[in-house]
């Protein structure tokens, strides 16, 4: 067997891919990456690249921020790993625990650790579940979520997920159920309001659970804003409107938060953004800035008390993962808390919000671009063929994927999601990397644009 030469061979005959579309892999070649600077990457040919999708989210303090890698280090040297089974745990993993409960929307409440969302929403319906079962509801066990929501690729997660392309798993699992996506622009009738489509959803929730029995319902997990599913923020009222039914049938409210908290909304959660409190939260990716694989889920007071209740009745939760609260990944998290709350992140996030949305103003004057949305740091452009029906393209163009692609031939990168392209750029981006990354994009929009329009 001859072995492929070039990093780019090499990444294709031995590697397979997630989230990928291989026929641009195919055709364009894996791009490589070997170090970043700032909100920049690097590949192997020395091509630089504004990563204006922060890694998947995630990397919000940039690539090199000296402060998270030594913090890194600094716990390695002095602890290098342990779990958090058998009654024992890391210092930093009691203290990551209170910070969290202290930096949340609750005033007291329990922490449990995972490697990464998906596990954590995983673990939070086990969770339910558990706690169910222990109170004498085993029925309890469907669970709610909406179409083109994103909650992980784990068996339960996925089948959390309102996502098509999960069906040649064989998902979504019995009992997942999946409510109408509350996109307006989208899914809202010719002669709807917003208001109405807001109602609309609403009843649509009292009548499923009617249905399917509030007997049998274990939870109801939303985004604040749908990120995977195209960045959607909510309806305006949307939770406010669906918060008061769940309670009245006593059906708690988690809130994924994996994309959303700790600053990417211009809050530190997004549930604050959109002035609801949820019974908990599922959080990741920017816990740890992406500089370490971890996962939480944050009990509010009235689960974390029940939950601790069922825990008692058996002596033990028969549950966790060897790496559940890595002193590493405590470090780093409080470190990254501390970064993105003290060292002018969140700050700037709320300044350059307004220059963010002005931005996309502009490009969105294109009659090829039917839609921009979003919120603080977290924003999409939906590409389609004719403005006033919203027509999108012919999937077989693939035109966000071209534009995507078009946008890294100009040294940018940017996410494509559907028929929408998506902008999640790192919290210390400057004023001049933002027009940077306009003027690339509006580029590629153009010359893709020309060649299918």
């Amino acid at each position: 067997m001859t072995t492929p030469q070039s990093w780019e061979a090499r990444a294709e005959e031995y590697s397979l891919y997630g989230f990928t579309d291989m026929p641009s892999v195919h055709q364009r070649g894996t791009v490589v990456l070997t170090h970043g600077e700032g909100p920049y990457v690097f590949d192997t040919n020395g091509k630089r690249y504004l990563d204006s999708n922060s890694g998947l989210w995630n990397m919000v303090a940039g690539f090199d921020h000296k402060g998270l890698t030594e913090a890194a280090k600094a716990q390695y040297d002095r602890f290098p790993g342990y779990h958090s089974f058998f009654g024992r745990m890391s210092d930093q993993t009691v203290m990551l625990s209170e910070k969290l409960i202290e930096v949340s929307p609750f005033d007291r409440g329990r922490v449990f650790y995972t490697n990464s969302g998906s596990e954590a929403n995983d673990t939070m319906v086990k969770i339910l579940w558990f706690l169910h079962g222990s109170e004498g509801n085993p029925k309890k066990r469907k669970i709610l979520t909406r179409w083109n929501a994103y909650h992980g690729v784990t068996a339960v997660s996925a089948s959390m997920t309102g996502k098509p392309y999960n069906e040649v798993f064989g998902l979504p699992l019995p009992g997942f159920i999946h409510l109408t996506c509350p996109h307006y622009w989208r899914f809202g009738a010719a002669d709807e309001t917003e208001a109405a489509f807001v109602q609309r959803l609403a009843r649509e929730l009292d009548e499923t659970i009617q249905r399917e029995g509030a007997d049998t319902i274990a939870g109801f997990f939303a985004e604040p804003v749908m990120g995977a599913g195209g960045v959607i923020p909510p309806a305006k009222g949307y939770f406010q409107a669906i918060q008061p039914i769940l309670k009245k049938y006593g059906i708690p409210l988690i809130a994924d938060e994996v994309i959303c908290g700790f600053g990417r909304t211009g809050n530190t959660w997004g549930s604050q953004t959109y002035d609801f409190t949820p019974d908990a939260i599922i959080s990741s990716k920017n816990l740890t800035a992406g500089y370490f694989p971890m996962g939480a889920v944050i009990l509010g007071p009235d689960l974390a008390d029940r939950v601790q209740d069922a825990v008692e009745k058996i002596e033990e939760f028969p549950h966790g993962f060897t790496a559940s609260g890595h002193p590493v990944g405590c470090a780093i998290a409080l470190k990254a808390i501390d970064v993105v709350m003290n060292e002018g992140l969140a700050e700037n996030v709320k300044r350059l919000a307004p220059r963010f949305e002005a931005g996309l103003q502009e490009l969105a004057k294109n009659p090829n671009i039917g839609e921009y949305r979003g919120v603080g740091f977290m924003w999409a452009l939906e590409a389609v063929k004719d403005k006033p029906t919203k027509l999108p393209f012919d999937a077989s163009l693939s035109v966000s994927e071209r534009i995507a692609n078009t946008c890294t031939d100009h040294g940018l990168i940017c996410r494509p999601l559907g028929q929408s392209i998506v902008l999640c750029p790192a919290f210390i981006m400057t004023e001049g990397q933002m027009d940077e990354m306009f003027e690339k994009l509006e580029q590629a929009l153009k010359q893709v644009f020309a060649e299918v329009a």
